[in-house]
């Protein structure tokens, strides 16, 4: 029993090294491939997958302002977890109203690069140990730029260059305010909605999304 305690926890003890190890190796290097590519490989292999890592000073200024005027507000003030939010949807549920989702820029960014879509305790417990980890040992820049390179933005699609190529034949750095509003809004189901040409729903969460990031104003990230 003592041998299996023991063992037990240097299985622990080094499934946390290695999880610390690939946090500090993504503070600095690209993401090559994310948990949901290989399961969206393997559910259809036919689908191709898009993805081209941008540094975020060659993504548009205007992609992080409408994902942050649209996902995460508090994003630049926050530790990964928008209480307020989390209070709210929790209000709301009880309530039995329509839940809005209340992760953060920061936990999404931890689900998509490291764990694999679930809503178990378990998976969600890791999304909170992880989103603890980059919010502790990368800068907001460096969360914003990940998140901006490793998320799904439509059927085999991820990240902002492939996005941009994708649905309007650019480079993510020539995107406009009304583009990056428009992959902004597609984000809560990008394998559904369509960026461009937009239905009538994703053109009215364009139009509010303009108008949070104009309420929002001009922000900078720091490294």
């Amino acid at each position: 029993m003592k041998k299996f305690f023991r063992f037990l926890l240097k299985l622990i003890l080094g499934l946390i090294g290695f999880s610390i190890f690939m946090v500090l190796l993504y503070k600095w290097v690209p993401v090559p491939l994310t948990p949901l590519m290989v399961i969206r490989y393997f559910e259809n292999p036919e689908e191709p997958i898009k993805h081209d890592w941008v540094s975020y000073n060659e993504i548009s200024g205007y992609l992080p302002l409408a994902v942050l005027s649209s996902e995460d507000q508090n994003f630049l003030n926050h530790s990964g977890f928008d209480m307020k939010a989390i209070e709210k949807a929790i209000e709301n549920n009880n309530k039995g109203k329509r839940v809005r989702g209340a992760s953060s820029i920061s936990q999404q960014t931890a689900k998509n690069v490291f764990l694999w879509p679930g809503r178990n305790w378990f998976r969600k417990g890791m999304e909170v140990y992880f989103t603890f980890l980059i919010e502790t040992m990368w800068s907001k820049q460096r969360i914003m730029e990940v998140y901006l390179n490793s998320i799904e933005m439509g059927k085999g699609v991820y990240g902002a260059e492939a996005a941009s190529q994708h649905w309007f034949n650019k480079q993510a750095s020539k995107l406009n305010t009304y583009e990056a509003a428009a992959i902004a809004a597609i984000l809560p189901n990008p394998r559904v909605y369509r960026a461009n040409p937009a239905s009538s729903y994703i053109a009215r969460r364009k139009t509010w999304i303009v108008r949070q990031m104009r309420n929002y104003g001009p922000f900078s990230i720091k490294n």
